[in-house]
């Protein structure tokens, strides 16, 4: 597996998740440029990655802006055919704009940026500790759709604390239902607010965010 990482005007992160993915994961990474459309050289075997940052400025709304660019129409084409395409922060919230994921990710509920390590976890799995980095990190939906994605097994983390339970003393943002991360109900989309390509080296005493790209089937 080969992944591409779209570079928007304003990405920060698009760097941190190339080191992570070659030197820590030890996989091939080509870096796509906001203005270009080429992805023949993925197949649908491949990811695409949206990294974090402030794509555009996050001008008019996180995300908004990016979802017209060249490469993101081409994006939502490989989707489509069932290629692999993971958001990371930024990259959730384009996602969510883009259609490719449901709901929206709206202001933090103490409406300041979130900086420092939490806890997720899956629904069956243990918590792993991964930093965030956000000021638009709440997911929204309503009932009907978070039933939904309850129902579809849709959704992949939640915050929670140190041992698992997942309460709101441990949800640093307000998102519904503590979520963190969805996926589509092709399970070839992922969407997440966490960063699990800061805590995949010894170097940073963590590595956590390896398994998560296990759990993604993307290692």
């Amino acid at each position: 597996m080969k992944f591409g990482v779209v570079v928007f005007p304003g990405s920060n992160c698009d760097r941190d998740m190339q080191d992570a993915l070659e030197k820590d994961l030890g996989k091939e990474v080509i870096m796509l440029w906001h203005k270009d459309k080429d992805l023949s050289m993925f197949t649908t075997d491949d990811c695409i990655v949206l990294p974090g940052g402030f794509s555009y400025g996050d001008y008019l709304r996180c995300g908004a802006i990016a979802r017209f660019s060249p490469m993101m129409q081409s994006v939502i084409e490989f989707a489509n055919k069932g290629g692999k395409v993971l958001g990371v922060c930024n990259g959730f919230q384009i996602l969510c704009e883009s259609h490719l994921l449901p709901g929206v990710l709206l202001q933090n509920g103490h409406q300041q940026f979130a900086c420092k390590n939490v806890f997720i976890k899956t629904e069956t799995g243990d918590p792993l500790q991964i930093p965030i980095a956000h000021g638009d990190g709440r997911y929204y939906a309503d009932d009907r759709l978070l039933d939904e994605l309850e129902a579809n097994g849709q959704i992949l983390f939640r915050y929670c604390d140190a041992v698992g339970n997942v309460n709101l003393a441990d949800n640093p943002n307000g998102a519904v239902r503590n979520i963190a991360g969805i996926r589509n109900k092709a399970g070839n989309v992922f969407g997440m607010m966490p960063h699990p390509e800061r805590a995949t080296t010894e170097a940073l005493s963590n590595t956590d965010g390896r398994k998560i790209f296990e759990i993604l089937g993307l290692n």
